[in-house]
């Protein structure tokens, strides 16, 4: 598996698809999804050698049944090996999710929603295994591919030497950026990292984009107000993923993605409206807000969600726990110059891509 390869995104269930390379320690493959709401009680993520099924090297299978438990195992040859069974549930019904597979020389380190869950020794080569499969009660909307080892990493965020910076300030500042002074090198030479769970991964491979890599920030909770800089600002095919939980009682909660003093989008639930609110602030002056969605409001007070916004040539896609609501088209042209992301408001934050 390369560190660029290319994330799946709405694949359709049952999937297979290919891990470019194989596995190797260092790599992470992160599959975000929900769980369906129907009469079925499992699904199951299978790391394996090519497209038969006969040698799976770990079977990631989370049961509703019996009050709910995970089973990990491993297939050699067509047959099974004895079960391990963890007696806990970490999914619903209904609910968005978040499952980190961390390789390691020794196992699979399995993270739910940011959370440990399972550590499962390896029974058969691990890097031999070049596909992954997903079936089951579940709807994936996007599976992506890290690889951890790309940069030094020590023991919530990554710092490129002299320019990209995340960390949480003490107070914000009106969007106050330091954009980058001096020209940018194909990729950055050192990376510092005091995530628990780090990852770095290379942007999509897509024509003209620029080479820098995401910066992941995963953490059980960050302070708010919480900002990072975008190394390189956005450019078309590149994710943002912000996910946390809304506290209970909630008003509102604010992401901005920011140029300077400008904010270039402005995405704005307001519990209290039922209304997620969009716009643009240039030169201190608000545009004309957006607020049509395709169904109800997205987002409910005590509940976990998981953003994703898809950066176009013409427009902002944003999803909210798989589901798509709205493009925003740019009204900001110079998408490089966006380079600031900001989180606000009664939530907690628990994980950030950028």
């Amino acid at each position: 598996m390369s560190s660029s390869q290319s994330p799946y995104q709405d694949p359709p269930i049952p999937f297979s698809g290919a891990i470019h390379g194989g596995l190797k320690d260092g790599h992470e493959i992160i599959v975000i999804g929900s769980v369906l709401l129907t009469d079925g009680n499992r699904f199951a993520v299978n790391f394996q050698y090519g497209f038969t099924g006969n040698n799976i090297a770990f079977h990631f299978n989370p049961r509703f049944e019996n009050g709910g438990f995970v089973v990990c195992n491993t297939k050699q040859y067509g047959s099974w090996g004895p079960e391990e069974r963890k007696m806990q549930m970490p999914f619903q019904k209904g609910k968005p999710f978040e499952i980190r597979f961390q390789v390691q020389n020794e196992g699979f380190n399995v993270l739910v929603n940011g959370n440990y869950f399972v550590q499962y020794l390896h029974r058969i080569p691990f890097h031999e295994v070049d596909t992954i499969t997903i079936e089951g009660i579940v709807q994936v909307s996007y599976i992506n591919f890290q690889n951890t080892r790309c940069a030094p990493i020590q023991p919530s965020c990554f710092v490129v030497q002299h320019t990209l910076t995340a960390q949480p300030p003490s107070k914000p500042k009106g969007g106050k950026t330091k954009p980058p002074d001096y020209a940018w090198p194909p990729a950055p030479s050192t990376v510092i990292t005091q995530t628990v769970y780090p990852g770095i991964n290379s942007a999509p491979p897509v024509p003209s984009a620029p080479a820098f890599p995401n910066t992941l920030c995963t953490s059980q909770l960050y302070p708010l107000p919480f900002s990072t800089f975008i190394p390189g600002g956005l450019y078309p095919f590149r994710n943002i993923i912000v996910s946390g939980s809304i506290l209970l009682p909630a008003n509102m909660f604010t992401i901005n993605l920011r140029c300077g003093n400008d904010i270039a989008f402005h995405l704005n639930p307001r519990f209290t409206e039922k209304a997620v609110v969009r716009n643009t602030k240039i030169n201190y002056t608000w545009g004309s807000e957006e607020r049509s969605l395709p169904g109800f409001m997205p987002f409910t007070p005590g509940q976990p969600f998981m953003i994703l916004i898809r950066c176009e040539m013409h427009c902002l896609k944003v999803s909210v726990n798989g589901q798509h609501q709205f493009d925003y088209n740019h009204r900001m042209k110079n998408l490089a110059s966006i380079n600031q992301l900001e989180v606000s408001g009664d939530i907690q934050l628990t994980h950030v891509q950028v």
